[in-house]
C-alpha cells in the first residue's frame, strides 16, 4: 500500500505543477500590530522566493520575525494584523483572499507543521480521526473508510510504530516525537507543494529530532513539495537546507545557498551567529565568542542599520542608513544587508578577526584547588510506587526513575550528566539538592554522608550546594527586585541586612552586570541577564558545587556563548565543581571535563570527555553522537548517522536484560548467542578504553556504521 501512496503523490505533484517562475514569491512583505503603547512592525520589507522541490532554511534569534512572516503566507495571522506588499503562490497573489478560499489552500497547495504538536492537535479526537478529517476536507469524493485507512497508511509513512492501533489513541497518548510525526502525517496528507516546517524540532531530544528530520526529507521526496524550515538551530539548517535566509529585527540580512552562508558569511550577524554556537566538532577547544547585546525593540527602531549597536565592525554611515540587500560574488542569489559587505567578502576585512576572542582567566587570578572529591553519590536509586484506585490503593507496577546511580565530581571540575528526556536526570538532582538520606544508596558531600547528618548540618550544608534553573523567567519571583532575588539564600541563613546588601552588590558585578541595576525587576531584563541573575543567586552563598539543570537551553544561541563562558570564568575564578545537566551535547563538550551517560534511570558510559565524544564506546552514546547536527554543512553530507527509532521506553516497564537491546543497532548485528546474553543478562558497568561502559558486546562498536535501522520491540 505504501507503493500506492508514493504514486498517487507523486501524480499529484505532476498535477500541481507550477505555472509561474518561482513556487513561493514573497514581495516586500510588511506585517504591522497595533498596540496602544504603539505599533509593533514585526516585519519589515521582506522579499524572498522558493522554487519548486527547493528546501529554504530561515534563521534567527527569538523576535527577529520568522514566524509572522510564514504565518502571514498561510493567512493565519489575527485580523488586526496589517498586512501590506505581496504573497504570490503559483502565480497568483494570497493577499486579500477570503477565508474560505484560504482553506482550500490550506493543507492541499500549502501545509504547515506547528512547533507546539500538542497544542496543534485537538485533545478530544484520535490521531486518525485528525488525519482523516484533513483529507475529508479536500477530498469529497473520499469515504470516510478510505479516509481512515489513509490515516493508518500515511502514520506508517512517517514511521509511527503499530499504526492501526496508534490511530485509535489521543494526542495526550503520544511522546513528543510521535506527535510532531502525527503533524507531519496531516501536514502530507493532501499531497501539498509547499511545506512549511516552524521550529518542528524544537524542544525535541537530538535523536527523537533526528528522527523527525529525516522524517520530513522522506515527506519532501515522497511529494516532491518544497520546504521552509524556520528554525534557530545552525545546525539543523546546515544539514538539510538548499538556501539559507537570515532575519533579523524583522528583515532578512543575509541570503544565499547553505555553502556560502555557513563558509563564507558576509554579514556581521551571521559570522557572530556561527561564532556563538557550540561546534561538537570544535567544542572544547577554544572560548567561545558570544554576540553581545540584545535585539532592537521593534516599537520604535532608530535610525540605520538594527544591528550597529551590537556589530564590531559599525562604522558612522551605519547609525544613518539601513542597507539594503547588496549582492556580492559571482552568483546573484547570494547577497547581505551591509554597508561593509564588499570588504568582508574581499577579504579585507577578515571575517575570523570581526569578533574578538574572550582572554582566558589569567593563572594569577585562577583560584587554588585541591583534587579531592566534593560531590559522591553511589548506587543511587529512587522508585516511585504506580497505583490504582482512589479509596483502596493497590500497586500496578514501579517507575524506576533513578536505578542505581553512581558518579564522582572532583574539586574544580564539571561533570556532564546527559541523555535523553525521561532518562532520570533531574531526579537525580532532586535527590542530590534534597540532602536528605536516598531511598537506597548513598550520597557524600564534602566527604559527609548526608544521611547521617543533623538537621542543623542539613541547613548549613546547604550553603555549599546552589542549583541555577533551566528557565530563568520562572524561576524568579516577578513580584520582588533583584537585590531581594539574590539575597534571599543569605536571608535563610540569616546573614545581617548591611552584609547581605554588599554581598549581592559584589555578585552582581560578579556575573557581569551593573549593580546599579539591582533595583530593577525581572522583567526589565533580557533572557541572558535573567540568567546571570539566577546564577548571582546561586553564587551568593560562596558555594563549593553547583548544579546547573539545562541553564542555557532556554536561551538564543547568541546569547549561550556569554552564559558558558560566564559560567567557565567564574569556576576557574572561584574553584567550582558543576553538576551540569543538559542534552545539548555540543554544549556538554564546550564546558565539561567528565560525562555519564544516563539511559532510563542508569549510567551506561561514563568517562572523561574527550574520550567519551572521540571514542564513544556503548551504541547509546555513539548514537547520541551521532545525532547531533553540526553547523557546517561538509561535515553534515559527510556524516553517517545511526538513527534510533522510537521514544524512550517507559521506566514502567520490565525489559529483561539489557535495558537498552530494545533499540540498540547493535544487538541486531550480533549472533544468536550474543542477543542471548542480551535478553536475559543485565550488564554491569567495566572498565574499557578510558570509560566505564555498561555493555556486553562494546568491544564490537565499530560494527555499528551508517544509518541504521533498529527492531521493533520484543
Amino acid at each position: 500500500m505504501t507503493e500506492n501512496l508514493t504514486t498517487d503523490l507523486s501524480l499529484a505533484r505532476r498535477r500541481g505543477a507550477s505555472p509561474s517562475n518561482h513556487l513561493l514569491e514573497v514581495r516586500d512583505l510588511t506585517v504591522t500590530f497595533p498596540q496602544p503603547s504603539g505599533s509593533v512592525t514585526a516585519v519589515r520589507g521582506v522579499n524572498y522566493h522558493v522554487d519548486q522541490g527547493e528546501f529554504l532554511g530561515i534563521v534567527g534569534e527569538s523576535g527577529s520575525g520568522k514566524s509572522v512572516s510564514s504565518l502571514a503566507v498561510m493567512g493565519l495571522l489575527p485580523s488586526s494584523a496589517q498586512v501590506s506588499g505581496d504573497i504570490l503562490f503559483e502565480g497568483r497573489s494570497l493577499l486579500g483572499r477570503s477565508d474560505k478560499e484560504m482553506s482550500k489552500l490550506r493543507g492541499e497547495g500549502i501545509s504547515i507543521i506547528f512547533q507546539d504538536p500538542l497544542s496543534a492537535l485537538t485533545p478530544v479526537y484520535t490521531i486518525g480521526t485528525q488525519i482523516a478529517e484533513a483529507l475529508l476536507l479536500h477530498d469529497k469524493s473520499l469515504s470516510k473508510l478510505a479516509a481512515n485507512a489513509r490515516a493508518v497508511e500515511l502514520l506508517k509513512v512517517v514511521g509511527i510504530p503499530n499504526p492501526e492501533r496508534r490511530a485509535q489513541a489521543f494526542p495526550h497518548e503520544f511522546s513528543g516525537g510521535m506527535r510532531q510525526r502525527a503533524m507531519i502525517a496531516i501536514a502530507i496528507a493532501n499531497n501539498p507543494r509547499l511545506i512549511i516546517a516552524d521550529e518542528p524540532t524544537t524542544a525535541l531530544d537530538v535523536t527523537i529530532q533526528a528522527q523527525i528530520l529525516e522524517v520530513l526529507q522522506k515527506a519532501k521526496e515522497m511529494t516532491g513539495a518544497a520546504v521552509v524550515l524556520i528554525t534557530h538551530d545552525l545546525g539543523v539548517v546546515a544539514g538539510n537546507a538548499d538556501r539559507i535566509a537570515v532575519m533579523y529585527a524583522g528583515r532578512i540580512v543575509e541570503t544565499g545557498t547553505v555553502d556560502q552562508v555557513f563558509h563564507e558569511p558576509s554579514m556581521p550577524y551571521t559570522v557572530g551567529l556561527l561564532r556563538s554556537m557550540p561546534n561538537l566538532a570544535t567544542a572544547g577547544h577554544t572560548r567561545l565568542v558570544p554576540l553581545e547585546g540584545r535585539p532592537p525593540l521593534l516599537t520604535n527602531l532608530a535610525p540605520g542599520c538594527p544591528f550597529a549597536p551590537r556589530c564590531p565592525v559599525a562604522i558612522d554611515a551605519c547609525r544613518t542608513t539601513e542597507p539594503p540587500l547588496i549582492v556580492f560574488g559571482n552568483d546573484p542569489a547570494n547577497s547581505a544587508a551591509c554597508l561593509r559587505v564588499a570588504e568582508i567578502a574581499s577579504g579585507a576585512l577578515d571575517r575570523s578577526q570581526l569578533y574578538p576572542v574572550p582572554e582566558p582567566i589569567a593563572p594569577a587570578d585562577r583560584a587554588e584547588v585541591l583534587s579531592k572529591s566534593v560531590l559522591r553519590v553511589e548506587k543511587l536509586v529512587r522508585h516511585f510506587p504506580l497505583t490504582k484506585g482512589s479509596v483502596f490503593k493497590h500497586s500496578i507496577g514501579t517507575v524506576r526513575a533513578v536505578d542505581g546511580v553512581s558518579f564522582d565530581i572532583k574539586s574544580g571540575q564539571t561533570l556532564g550528566l546527559v541523555g535523553e528526556s525521561g532518562c532520570g536526570k533531574s531526579t537525580t538532582i532532586m535527590e542530590i539538592l534534597e540532602l536528605a538520606k536516598p531511598q537506597a544508596g548513598q550520597i557524600t558531600i564534602n566527604g559527609v554522608d548526608v544521611a547521617v547528618m543533623s538537621k542543623k548540618e542539613r541547613q548549613a550544608l546547604r550553603r555549599d550546594i546552589q542549583v541555577v534553573f533551566q528557565d530563568p523567567m520562572a524561576s524568579l519571583d516577578p513580584r520582588l527586585p533583584v537585590q531581594d532575588i539574590v539575597s534571599e539564600p543569605l536571608t535563610v541563613h540569616g546573614v545581617p541586612a548591611k552584609e547581605r546588601l554588599k554581598k549581592v552588590l559584589d555578585v552582581l558585578e560578579l556575573v557581569g552586570l551593573d549593580p546599579s541595576m539591582a533595583s530593577r525587576y525581572p522583567h526589565e531584563f533580557s533572557g541572558g541577564q535573567r540568567q546571570r541573575i539566577g546564577i548571582a543567586r546561586a553564587l551568593v552563598t560562596d558555594p563549593k558545587i553547583v548544579v546547573l539543570d539545562e541553564p542555557v537551553s532556554a536561551l538564543d544561541v547568541s546569547i549561550q556563548a556569554g552564559v558558558i563562558n560566564l559560567l567557565e570564568d567564574l569556576q576557574e575564578k572561584l574553584g567550582l565543581s558543576y553538576l551540569f545537566v543538559a542534552h545539548d551535547l555540543a554544549v556538554i563538550r564546550q564546558i565539561a571535563d567528565t560525562v555519564s551517560v544516563m539511559y532510563l534511570g542508569r549510567i551506561v558510559e561514563s568517562g572523561p570527555a574527550e574520550a567519551i565524544f572521540d571514542n564513544p564506546q556503548h551504541p547509546y552514546t555513539r548514537a547520541l553522537l551521532s545525532a547531533v547536527p553540526v553547523p557546517d554543512p561538509t561535515v553534515e553530507r559527510t556524516r553517517q548517522r545511526i538513527i534510533l527509532d522510537g521514544d524512550l521506553p517507559s521506566p514502567t516497564e520490565e525489559i529483561s536484560g539489557c535495558n537498552f537491546r530494545t533499540r540498540c543497532p547493535l544487538y541486531l548485528l550480533m549472533d544468536p548467542a550474543g542477543q542471548e546474553k542480551c535478553r536475559t543478562v543485565d550488564p554491569v558497568s567495566r572498565p574499557l578504553n578510558s570509560s566505564e561502559v555498561a555493555c556486553h558486546h562494546a568491544e564490537h562498536i565499530d560494527r555499528m556504521t551508517g544509518t541504521t535501522k533498529q527492531p521493533q520491540r520484543p
